[in-house]
């Protein structure tokens, strides 16, 4: 009954949430979308004000009246400026860094301060896990912090802006999510807490973990077609092209660059073979997940040698290709096989 009852609390929270601070690329933080509450130290020295007015009231002391009314005026400037440190910072973000399945993507981010106080002492980072998130985020910062991951403190001068990459793990193969990412301060007195929780729409492609496999069966033909193919081996010069992009940077004729050429590329002629095929039933005796961490693998390795590849697997076939682009478009198609690419998940 408790847990039920905290899980209707911690959703109806979520969704007010999700109304009052909407998932947006970019974020200029304002009275709605900042939150302060005192800290401990804050509630230790309201405490400590009350002893000192029933102390004055009780002794009629005068100077013990200006102290306490001083040190209340005190907490009350705090607040002033506790809010100002946030208030004006622009948060967006300017994109992820793709990775495989249990490694850590990098998030860009760009804080810019438009004001001119600046924002000091600034921590920013996710919550530990989603479960702790989840149970803490309602009451999250009354009182202390959540345990974070990637927590970095940064500080932004007027006028300025400042970036900020925060590496934090990813879970399963897919799109990932981080969720709202955590932004506080109790700067100057440490008196009060001061944070906000701030969607930006960021997502992180992971591709499957490689596995090391034996090298399917078929995936090469065995003899040579007496064929001769430019740009993909290194047995004769064949000559000089246009530079296109996904060029190995050896190749590139940089002699021509320092006389004032375009940016060209060296071709080289060779005799192959026919191309590589990665297909899923090359790897049957594997479930779904290893198969397509062994075929990562080999997407790999044959983009390493500039090997010419295609990849079949269920509901997609990818041409025979080389280079980076073909590397990526093997790789996307291996993270997404199966998920949903129009709803991203964590």
């Amino acid at each position: 009954m408790t847990s039920t009852w905290s899980e209707r609390l911690s959703q109806r929270w979520t969704r007010w949430l999700d109304r009052r601070i909407p998932r947006s690329r970019s974020v200029t933080l304002s009275q709605r979308q900042i939150f302060i509450f005192p800290s401990r130290t804050g509630f230790f020295f309201a405490l400590c004000l009350l002893v000192m007015l029933i102390a004055a009231i009780n002794y009629q002391n005068n100077m013990s009246y200006a102290l306490t009314f001083l040190l209340a005026n005190l907490f009350v400037v705090a607040v002033l400026h506790t809010y100002a440190n946030l208030s004006g910072l622009t948060i967006t973000a300017v994109g992820a860094d793709d990775a495989y399945a249990g490694q850590r993507s990098g998030f860009h981010l760009r804080f810019s301060s438009s004001n001119k106080r600046g924002h000091h002492a600034l921590l920013v980072g996710w919550p530990e896990a989603r479960e702790a998130r989840r149970r803490r985020r309602l009451f999250t910062g009354l009182l202390s912090s959540p345990a974070m991951i990637a927590v970095e403190e940064i500080d932004v001068e007027p006028g300025a802006s400042r970036d900020l990459v925060l590496h934090i793990p990813v879970g399963k193969r897919g799109w990932y999510r981080p969720g709202r990412l955590r932004i506080e301060s109790s700067y100057p007195l440490g008196l009060l807490r001061c944070w906000t929780w701030v969607d930006l729409d960021q997502r992180a492609l992971v591709y499957p973990a490689p596995m090391a496999a034996a090298e399917p069966e078929g995936a090469a033909g065995d003899s040579l077609d007496g064929r001769w193919l430019s740009g993909k081996g290194d047995d004769e010069f064949f000559g000089i092209r246009d530079y296109r992009a996904g060029d190995n940077p050896r190749r590139v004729y940089w002699k021509g660059l320092a006389r004032g050429q375009a940016l060209q590329t060296k071709d080289y002629a060779s005799a192959v073979a026919d191309a590589r095929w990665l297909d899923w039933e090359q790897f049957s005796g594997l479930d779904q997940e290893r198969r397509l961490s062994a075929l990562c693998h080999w997407v790999m390795d044959y983009h390493r040698r500039e090997f010419e590849f295609g990849l079949r697997i269920p509901g997609m076939e990818l041409a025979p290709a080389s280079g980076d682009r073909q590397r990526d478009q093997a790789l996307r198609a291996l993270a997404l096989f199966g998920v949903n690419d129009a709803e991203p998940g964590t």
